[in-house]
């Protein structure tokens, strides 16, 4: 009898341009291929995917090898990498959603529970050991993206040693990181986002200077205290440049395009802005998220930036112009001053 994940493979590789669309939305079709830099979804041409052949067995649709490196596998691989996740069942629960289908219950529940107590129990403990921004490597992070002097210590922290390790094996290293706690609706620490910097406040030279750790699924970085009103997006640059346009409207940062798609909505919302980045991907959780939205009874408005992002926005054009360009898509009660 075939495996659970022998079965999900096949079905995913039934749709395998579909499943390269939503998690490597970097690449693009070159043939009976999909080409991007590697499973992080960076641009790029060293990895192939198969896009048609058989389900199964050689030459199956959705294979894939990455010249760069040698390593090669399918497309719950794809899936693995993508979003991040390290427990199998989380990845093999990620292909159901992608394929509409019911989502396996855990079979060890007590022992999930305890791993997800000590998962949110380390990233609380890490953002408590961190101190405030100001005057830090972050601080002149944020500033390079022209969000100055905007530091929510509940939610953004310096910490000036974090360890990194490049991959299982390989050896820890640490440099100064920036930290967002990930907060449930009752703002509770779920887990922490941490990008690495280097000491003069540019991104660290790694192949991933962002990585969460912790239960990050329907939970976000949030700004602002809760109401009836909010604005979710993808990046914390983007969410924090959202809140230097408009500073009186709440809003979330999810991360990642599939974990906004599942952001879990606080009750007594009445209308969701989506913050949504230019690309296939952004496009595809802002949709799913808007339905989700309209499911439950509240107003959703997709905001449209006219580069890739909001903080691109706010860089390239200036306050003055993102300003006016946001304020035209608020509803008329929602208008900043």
């Amino acid at each position: 009898m075939s495996s659970p994940a022998a079965i999900l493979s096949a079905k995913l590789s039934e749709r395998a341009e579909q499943v390269c669309r939503h998690y490597l939305s970097n690449g693009k079709k070159a043939g009976r291929y999909w080409l991007v830099g590697d499973t992080a979804n960076s641009p790029g041409r060293s990895l192939y995917v198969r896009l048609l052949g058989p389900p199964t067995g050689p030459g199956a649709a959705g294979h894939w090898a990455d010249a760069a490196t040698g390593e090669h596998g399918d497309l719950i691989d794809i899936i693995r990498h993508a979003c991040g996740y390290h427990n199998f069942s989380d990845v093999l629960n990620e292909a159901r959603r992608f394929l509409s289908e019911p989502l396996a219950q855990p079979a060890h529940s007590t022992q999930n529970a305890v791993l997800s107590v000590s998962r949110r129990e380390n990233a609380r403990r890490l953002f408590k050991m961190a101190k405030p921004l100001r005057g830090t490597p972050a601080a002149i992070y944020l500033a390079s993206r022209a969000l100055r002097g905007f530091f929510p210590e509940q939610a953004l922290r310096f910490h000036p040693a974090c360890y990194h390790r490049a991959s299982e094996g390989a050896p820890l290293t640490s440099w100064p990181a920036m930290l967002a706690a990930v907060t449930d609706l009752s703002g509770s620490i779920t887990g922490v986002q941490r990008t690495w910097l280097t000491s003069d406040g540019n991104l660290a030279p790694l192949e991933d200077p962002r990585r969460a750790m912790g239960e990050l699924q329907g939970h976000g970085v949030r700004f602002g205290p809760p109401g009836p009103v909010l604005i979710a997006g993808e990046g914390i640059e983007t969410m924090l440049s959202i809140r230097t346009l408009c500073p009186a409207i709440p809003a979330v940062a999810a991360l990642t395009a599939n974990h906004l798609a599942m952001l879990i909505l606080p009750p007594n919302l009445k209308r969701l802005y989506i913050a949504r980045d230019n690309d296939p991907a952004g496009q595809n959780a802002a949709m799913k998220l808007a339905d989700a939205a309209d499911a439950a009874d509240i107003e959703p408005i997709v905001l449209f930036s006219s580069r890739d992002d909001w903080n691109t926005d706010l860089r390239q054009d200036g306050f003055d112009a993102a300003h006016a360009a946001l304020r035209k898509q608020l509803h008329p009660s929602d208008q900043p001053n």
